[in-house]
Parts: structure tokens; C-alpha cells; sequence
């Protein structure tokens, strides 16, 4: 075998996908937990208390940019083990989508907390117990919606405007995302209630790259149907 065809075949087997793959993972974990850390310092000096809700969503800004990075870099991850560079897809992903994923991240981290305040103070507010209901599915609703648009405006550049409106409109059209990122909510609610926070950003990589995947068909329609 000759020198050139063994480098075609190093690094391109299962084992090395699978190593490729757990790399990619580790990096973007450890990169996302450095780029959300000054605010996640700050939620653990808030504590849980329902006041500090506007303060904890302060602290959460940092979060919307680094999902947004991380997604460009697991959409841009090697599958050859000689062709890693997933901190670098990481570094760019963060450097151009920041602007674009604060736009939106931060008015749904508002009406999120707006959400958030509303049923931990809800015995004050004077409604009905229908209206709890009402706001809790109006916020899921919400976080399916940042979801679908963290994924578009991490992998195409469009004006924040069509953004929101693509990612409202494949709510509906393809259903398969939407339980998709309904699937990552259950899952990261579940470990920050049963264990802790810490614990669903750990896993932070692995649910990214299970919404990517189900995100498949919108990727594919939005690259086909509404990108030149």
C-alpha cells in the first residue's frame, strides 16, 4: 500500500469517528462552559429565589451565543480524525453569530423571565388557574421557537426579522424539529430538576447535537427553498 493511499484511510475508520466525535464534543463542551462561566458564577451567587429571576436572566445572556457557536461547530465537525479542528469552527462560529444571536436571544430571555415571574408569584396576580397553564405552554412554545432559531441563525445569515419568522414557520411545517427540541427541553429540565444545572450543561453538546439532527429536513429545506 502505498504511502498516500494509507493516509487516505487513516483516520477515516469507526473507531476513528467515534474518537473524532468524543473530541468534538469534549472541546465544544469545554469552550461553552468558559464562554457561559462569568454568569453562571453569577446564578450560583443569586441562588434559587423567585426575586432574583431578572438578575439570573441577566446572567444568562452569555448562554445565547454560546449555543449559537456550539451548533456552528457541531454542524462543522470533522468526521476525519487528521482533520480536527472543532475550537476553531467554535471560535469562528461564536465570532459571527454573537451579534445576531443576542437579537433574539435576549427578548425571548425577557419574555421568558416575564413567564418565570408570573407563576412564582402567581397567587398574587389574581387569575385564574387556567392562566398558569395558559403561560407555562405560551413559554415552552417560546423555548421551541429559540430552538428553531438558534439552529438558522447559526448555520445561514439572515436578517433577524426572517430569522424569527422561519423558525415560527417550521414549527408548524416540520414537525419532526419541533419534537426534536421538545425532546432536549424534557431532558435538560429533567436534569436541572432532579440534579442540577451544572449537570444539563454537561450534556449541553450531546442535546445540540441530537436538535441538529432532527433538524435535518428544516436545514435542508431552508438551504434549498431560501438561500440564492
Amino acid at each position: 500500500m502505498s504511502t498516500g493511499t494509507a493516509a487516505a484511510h487513516f483516520g477515516a475508520g469507526p473507531l476513528s469517528r467515534a474518537c473524532a466525535l468524543v473530541h468534538t464534543l469534549l472541546t465544544v463542551e469545554v469552550l461553552l462552559l468558559l464562554t457561559v462561566a462569568p454568569g453562571g458564577l453569577g446564578l450560583l451567587l443569586l441562588g434559587g429565589a423567585p426575586g432574583t429571576l431578572p438578575l439570573a436572566a441577566l446572567c444568562l445572556v452569555p448562554l445565547g451565543p454560546a449555543l449559537a457557536a456550539a451548533l456552528y461547530a457541531l454542524h462543522h465537525r470533522s468526521h476525519d480524525l487528521t482533520e480536527l479542528r472543532p475550537a476553531r469552527a467554535y471560535l469562528r462560529g461564536l465570532r459571527l453569530n454573537s451579534a445576531a444571536a443576542l437579537r433574539l436571544w435576549v427578548p425571548l430571555l425577557a419574555w421568558l423571565t416575564v413567564i418565570a415571574y408570573t407563576l412564582t408569584h402567581f397567587a398574587a396576580t389574581g387569575l385564574p388557574g387556567w392562566w398558569a397553564g395558559l403561560l407555562a405552554l405560551t413559554g415552552v412554545g417560546a423555548v421551541l421557537w429559540g430552538a428553531n432559531s438558534l439552529v438558522l441563525l447559526a448555520l445561514f445569515r439572515f436578517r433577524t426579522a426572517d430569522t424569527a419568522r422561519l423558525a415560527a414557520y417550521f414549527m408548524l411545517r416540520r414537525g419532526g424539529a419541533t419534537v426534536g427540541a421538545l425532546s432536549a427541553l424534557v431532558v435538560a429540565g429533567a436534569a436541572t430538576l432532579w440534579f442540577t444545572e451544572v449537570l444539563a450543561l454537561l450534556l449541553a453538546p450531546l442535546l445540540l447535537l441530537s436538535l441538529l439532527r432532527t433538524s435535518r429536513p428544516m436545514i435542508t429545506e431552508t438551504a434549498e427553498e431560501f438561500t440564492a
